[in-house]
């Protein structure tokens, strides 16, 4: 008895779904909990199991199809072994009858060299010469006769040397469609350019303090708590730091209205193949720096293999992007709607700066902060830059929170 599969119940907001991709084909043995097919939506990729073991009878939904809730994708026979599919004859090779190309081929290889090197400086197509040698060669007379015929020679010379510059410069095309996430993205991004009035400040960060806090404490930090420092849970901590001081960076507009949030949930952007996600640290002045690492480090990797939920990437205060692990040096990020402000990291590079009335090296970063101008004053989008750098260039503030 067949059993049907269905698409399972989709969140509120996510209206349909895409056929991904299938990763068996009809007919195929499968056994229960083993993936079927995955599902796109324009935030998570859901995975559909097998209900028991069994064989995938029927697939009705190919891949791309749009989807709904509860619509039928295939159907399933539990229990069954999978039918022997029979072997298909191998149509007899039927010797090609020689054409009038592979005549003119073989007739042109046996031609002289002289004969040859005439025909490629006019061009000619030898196929279209008739040989009066033996058993129909091409005379170097027969070239000459076929150019005499030929009018006007620079024009049939261009033509037929048309074809060859086409081979040549081959410009390959490959088109394939977008998919639901980056589609998704690529509109919350144009939506947030049309509706914010968005500005960009930036300002400088000497990150030796940190570094030098890496270095000192990396290995007993790792130890302890099993995950690497990274910058990361330095740039969170100093942001929520910065978000108490300007109250308006952590809000949101809705309406004539503004949200003030007195929560802080960070997100984080993580760049997949599929497209740009931004899963969310929930109450980020709550967390310790090992637990924001843990969390940036475990969301990574399930953004990448599209098993985030969209829980995980729903609401969030105030985002942070890193272009720097791209080697981005200064860039101006887009705010992630309804947020008013983003933060941009960048590549750290070391540059000669004045301290104290000297010049050294140091490990410089550019930093972004990108805010709605409608909400965001740009004295408050400086000062919490500033804040920001502060913070970063002497983190013993963060523990005293000064």
């Amino acid at each position: 008895m067949s059993t049907e599969i269905k698409v399972p119940m989709l969140p509120e907001s996510v209206a349909d779904a895409t056929v991904l991709n299938w990763h068996k084909k009809a007919g195929d043995a499968v056994k229960r909990d083993e993936t079927l097919v995955e599902l796109e939506t324009d935030k998570v990729v859901l995975e559909v199991p097998a209900p028991n073991d069994g064989v995938l009878a029927k697939i009705l939904q190919d891949k791309g199809a749009t989807v709904k809730s509860s619509d039928v994708l295939a159907l399933f026979e539990a229990g069954a072994a999978p039918k022997q599919q029979p072997a298909e004859e191998q149509p007899k090779a039927v010797p090609e009858k020689a054409s009038g190309s592979s005549k003119a081929e073989a007739s042109e290889a046996d031609t002289s060299p002289s004969v040859r090197r005439l025909i490629t400086e006019h061009g000619l197509d030898p196929s279209r010469i008739t040989g009066t040698g033996k058993d129909g060669k091409i005379l170097k007379e027969d070239v000459l006769a076929a150019l005499n015929q030929s009018q006007p020679k620079p024009a049939q010379s261009q033509t037929a040397a048309a074809p060859a510059a086409a081979v040549l410069g081959e410009r390959p095309e490959q088109r394939v469609p977008m998919s639901r996430l980056r589609a998704r993205v690529a509109e919350r991004l144009v939506q947030a350019q049309h509706q914010a009035a968005m500005l960009t400040t930036f300002n400088e960060v000497n990150l030796q303090a940190v570094m030098d806090l890496r270095a000192q404490y990396q290995e007993k930090f790792e130890k302890k708590h099993g995950v690497r420092l990274g910058f990361m849970s330095f740039f969170c901590k100093a942001v929520v730091e910065a978000l108490k001081r300007f109250p308006a960076v952590n809000a949101s507009i809705d309406g004539t209205d503004i949200v003030y949030h007195g929560y802080y949930d960070i997100g984080v952007a993580v760049s997949t193949e599929r497209g740009l996600v931004v899963p969310v640290l929930r109450d980020a002045d709550q967390m310790s720096m090992a637990d924001i690492e843990k969390a940036i480090q475990d969301y990574a990797q399930r953004a990448r293999t599209g098993k985030l939920t969209i829980e995980e990437m729903q609401g969030g205060t105030f985002t942070i992007t890193n272009g720097g692990v791209f080697g981005s040096l200064m860039a101006t990020p887009i705010i992630n709607p309804p947020q008013t402000g983003i933060l941009g990291m960048h590549k750290i590079q070391e540059r000669p700066i004045a301290e104290k009335g000297a010049v050294v090296i140091r490990p410089m970063m550019y930093i972004a902060l990108s805010y709605d101008h409608r909400l965001i004053d740009g004295k408050e989008s400086v000062q919490f830059l500033v804040a920001v750098k502060e913070l970063l260039e002497d983190p013993s503030r963060l523990l005293l929170e000064i």
